[in-house]
């Protein structure tokens, strides 16, 4: 029964993907955002079956927030699945509105994204531009999303109701690496909203990630920028195991070798959009114990 269930849902799945398919061919030829993500490689891998390689163009937007373990994933996955890339760099931090990092961000952010690909498709006569948006997506704050609806950009995934629960089912069936990836979003988020975005801020930020990465840290992970202190979230079934003396050394150890003062390990684990969270702790907050603060917080002070 369990495996006729499973039958049941995978062919479900599969009908779905023919939707896109179809859907993909009805436009002929596409651009795609392609960040290397869980939901541009699935659409990109997609696209490029139904449509073939060229008249398909994945297009990566890298600057300083674009973390560098993303990118390679990207060229992977288009390397070992013909998918044709093209780089180009985005300069949002040029832009003082995204630089102040206000609530609405990432709405400067993809407004820089969209005006250098949108260019980009017209040239190349592709007949739209496309995003790796999924239906998840449209339950949560993205003021990205309307910087993609004025510049024309279509989100299929989101548009047929795919999940990402269920893109990354299908990917498996595809053996695309990127079914079990972490979520990876721009590393600006880390960054408290009113706390400037700057380069040395976000290279910091990645660094402290790639060193936990490094001591075998896997699934989601956020070093959380507080000014000197980081915030380190990790998965919530992993917490424990970090808590013990030497591990803990360690994880400070890698993290304070990033170029942070202090660390504070959350207890509550990852948790997505955690500095939006009213309340919490803010780099540029009055002047206060930092014990107080990281325990406010429900943090375990690491340094």
């Amino acid at each position: 029964m369990h495996d006729e269930r499973n039958r049941n849902a995978e062919a479900q799945l599969r009908e779905k993907e023919r939707g896109l398919v179809l859907w993909l061919r009805a436009r002929g030829s596409a651009l795609i955002g392609f960040s290397g993500g869980v939901d541009s490689a699935y659409l990109a891998c997609v696209a490029v079956d139904a449509l073939g390689s060229a008249n398909v163009l994945a297009v990566i937007g890298k600057s300083a927030s674009y973390p560098e373990a993303q990118w390679a994933a990207a060229r992977d996955v288009a390397r070992r699945f013909d998918v044709p890339v093209l780089e180009v760099d985005t300069d949002e931090l040029a832009d003082p509105r995204y630089a102040a990092n206000p609530t609405n961000r990432c709405y400067f952010c993809k407004s820089e994204l969209w005006s250098r690909l949108a260019p980009i498709a017209k040239e190349r006569g592709l007949a739209c531009v496309l995003d790796g948006a999924n239906a998840d997506d449209l339950s949560d704050y993205r003021p990205g999303a309307s910087a993609a609806r004025e510049w024309g950009v279509l989100s299929p995934l989101a548009d047929l109701g795919f999940t990402k629960a269920e893109i990354r089912k299908l990917s498996r069936l595809r053996g695309l690496p990127t079914w079990r990836q972490p979520s990876a979003p721009c590393l600006s988020p880390r960054i408290p909203y009113g706390t400037a975005v700057t380069p040395a801020r976000l290279r910091r930020v990645e660094a402290a990630e790639a060193a936990l990465r490094s001591l075998g840290v896997e699934g989601d992970l956020r070093v959380r920028y507080h000014g000197d202190l980081a915030r380190v979230e990790l998965p919530a079934a992993d917490v424990g195991q970090w808590l013990a003396p030497e591990a803990a050394e360690k994880l400070r150890t890698a993290v304070v070798a990033a170029g942070f003062r202090r660390v504070a390990l959350d207890l509550r684990g990852f948790r997505s959009g955690s500095l939006n969270v009213l309340g919490g702790v803010r780099a540029d907050s009055p002047e206060r114990s930092p014990n107080d603060s990281i325990r406010a917080a429900g943090e375990a002070p690491a340094a």
